[in-house]
Parts: structure tokens; sequence; C-alpha cells
């Protein structure tokens, strides 16, 4: 239990210092945040608790295909946002665009042979 209690709680440090850092300076924070530390930590973690580079390497390679479409997010919301939409819907909507894009990126993967 204790465990889960350590990766919570360093995950979650990550996440606060990186807003608090971005609220300083805005390329410090997008610097950071844009450094995989999701995916290193998630890959951390299933090693740790696995210790199955497979498992790794599979998780590597499905976050590599699912990069791109993630993007769409950076894509919208500040386009959204310049046209005077509100943050919330403005957010909202690029959750929902990204995820039509994970849907459709995952279909054409499909198409290649490429399963995640």
């Amino acid at each position: 239990m204790t465990y889960y209690i350590v990766k919570i709680a360093l995950t979650a440090v990550l996440v606060v210092l990186i807003s608090e850092i971005s609220k300083r300076s805005s390329f410090i924070g997008a610097v950071l945040a844009s450094v995989p530390l999701t995916s290193v930590l998630a890959m951390l973690w299933l090693y740790l608790d696995t210790g199955d580079a497979a498992k790794v390497s599979a998780l590597a390679g499905s976050v590599f295909w699912l990069v791109l479409p993630s993007l769409a997010l950076f894509v919208a919301l500040p386009i959204l946002l310049a046209q005077g939409v509100n943050f919330y819907l403005s957010l909202a909507a690029s959750m929902g665009i990204t995820a039509i894009c994970y849907w459709a990126m995952v279909i054409v993967l499909r198409y290649y042979g490429v399963e995640l």
C-alpha cells in the first residue's frame, strides 16, 4: 500500500510543480510539460511492478503511435480560445476533437495491421 501512495504522491507532485512553474514562466512550464513525464513514469512504474521489459516496450510503442492524435488538443485549444470561446467549452471541445483523432488513428493503424 505504501508503494501506491508513493507512486501517487510523486506523480501528483510533478504535475503540481509544473503547474506552479508555469505561473512564473509559460516557456519553462511548457518545456517541462512537453517532456513525456507521464509516459516515463508509466513505463517506470510498469517495469518496477512487473519487471517485464516486453510490456514496457509494448507501452512505449503504443505511446509513439498515439502522440500524433494527442497533438490535436494543442492545436484546437489555442484556436478556440483566440476565437473568444469560453475556456471550459474550449477545453471540452478540444478534448472531444482529440478523442475523435485517437479513434481515427486506431482505425487507420488497424487497417495497416498495427495493433495497440
